[in-house]
């Protein structure tokens, strides 16, 4: 797949190309994770996680599901160690997101510490939208245009987590449920639709077979081993059959 030109690197200044990734909160993805974080407030809310804490974890884990288990964790009681590692394990995916974008961002001039600060808000949302957009940048406006997105929808995803704390107690458990539940539906079909290996979709529909077997099997290791598995049998498969899996994803 042949990457688009990139633009002229004169073309407008860093507040403008910071106000153009701002306007790409004005998005569906960004209105789903907004709309999954309603869910979590009233989730964090239910199990008695207080609101600076609740807001706490949104600035600094920023990752939804790295959330859920942590918020799983203290309620059911386990050992700090257990809830570091699962929380630890659960956002490992995100690593090659971080590898692949940061080398899409980055120019000969970006400092270290601004690609070390802007990891820290690459998640599924982001990288998708960045994925999708980013070469509309010229390159030495890319950091900038991705800290216009995903600092704001962070800090938006912050202020809603403390205004439904504070205000939604009227919503019913199963609206916020419903809620919640819209991010793992948008997650996978984002990175269906994002795909540009046929490998990455066996990995998927792989882990997607397996993952409910391994309930049965392990309940606490489920998605761990689905992951894994599932991951092994598209490598096998692509190393036996490599003609299959070749090409765009599209």
């Amino acid at each position: 797949m042949q990457k688009p030109p990139e633009p002229a690197a004169s073309q407008g200044t860093h507040l403008l190309w910071y106000a153009r990734g701002m306007r790409n909160i004005i998005s569906l993805p960004a209105f789903i994770l907004m709309s999954a974080f309603v869910g979590f407030a009233g989730f964090a809310r239910e199990s008695g996680i207080e609101l600076a804490h609740a807001a706490f974890m949104t600035a600094t884990i920023w990752a939804l599901p790295a959330q859920v288990v942590l918020i799983a964790g203290i309620t059911g009681g386990t050992t700090l160690a257990a809830v570091f590692v699962s929380v630890a394990l659960s956002s490992v995916r995100l690593m090659p997101m971080v590898t692949t974008l940061i080398a899409e961002i980055r120019s000969e001039k970006t400092r270290t510490i601004t690609l070390l600060f802007l990891s820290h808000f690459i998640a599924v949302t982001s990288w998708v939208m960045a994925s999708e957009r980013i070469h509309r940048a010229p390159r030495q406006f890319r950091t900038t245009y991705f800290a216009g997105f995903a600092v704001t929808l962070t800090s938006l995803n912050i202020a809603i987590v403390v205004l439904v704390y504070v205000f939604a107690t009227g919503i019913p458990v199963t609206v916020l449920g419903a809620l919640f539940f819209l991010t793992p539906i948008y997650f996978l079909t984002s990175l269906w639709a994002t795909a540009r290996h046929r490998l990455v979709k066996i990995a998927m529909i792989a882990g997607l077979v397996l993952g409910p077997l391994f309930h049965l099997v392990a309940p606490e290791f489920d998605l761990l081993l689905a992951g894994l598995f599932g991951g092994v049998a598209a490598f096998l498969y692509d190393r036996k059959f490599p003609g299959d899996t070749q090409g765009s994803a599209t």
